[in-house]
């Protein structure tokens, strides 16, 4: 995670106690919690979309198709060498 070890991850955990308060801390963790949520759901909904828009376009699966075929050959050239 970004290079942090626990040392590091217990150095900011105490200056976050020192500058939040143990009272605000648990508020401020539910909310980065809900905000990666969603986040999540977000790319999710966006990723999908972008599924459904390859889907509806003409020729889409043709091309998957032959880049599929393409992907093959390369792959058996690659162990025949």
């Amino acid at each position: 995670m970004f290079g942090l070890g626990t040392p590091e991850l217990i150095v900011i955990l105490g200056i976050a106690f020192l500058f939040f308060g143990g009272k605000k801390l648990p508020e401020i963790g539910s909310g980065l919690g809900k905000a990666i949520g969603s986040f999540k759901r977000g790319l999710d909904d966006v990723e999908e979309a972008g599924l459904n828009i390859k889907k509806s376009v003409p020729g889409v699966r043709e091309i998957t198709a032959v880049q599929e075929k393409v992907d093959k050959v390369r792959d058996i050239k690659k162990a025949l060498s």
